[in-house]
């Protein structure tokens, strides 16, 4: 399965948010849309939902951590 994260700690919040989502890229979009909404105060626009997709990262599993890979293909 091609898993997605998507982490509020990689993007400026004004509630200090820690919270870290990863699943289908399906689920990740839903849980973070309604996230963005309902804590963070976004209203639910087509630049919103943009935005979201556009911040999921693949998320790589190893048998001791998860790294992330960014659009560029470099690991955090």
């Amino acid at each position: 399965m091609n898993r997605k994260i998507i982490d509020c700690r990689d993007f400026p919040n004004e509630i200090g948010c820690t919270l870290m989502i990863s699943g289908s890229a399906k689920e990740v979009f839903n849980i973070a849309l309604r996230h963005a909404v309902e804590e963070h105060g976004h209203k639910d626009t087509t630049e919103l939902r943009k935005q979201i997709k556009a911040m999921m990262k693949k998320e790589i599993h190893s048998k001791y951590k998860t790294k992330q890979i960014n659009k560029k293909g470099s690991k955090k």
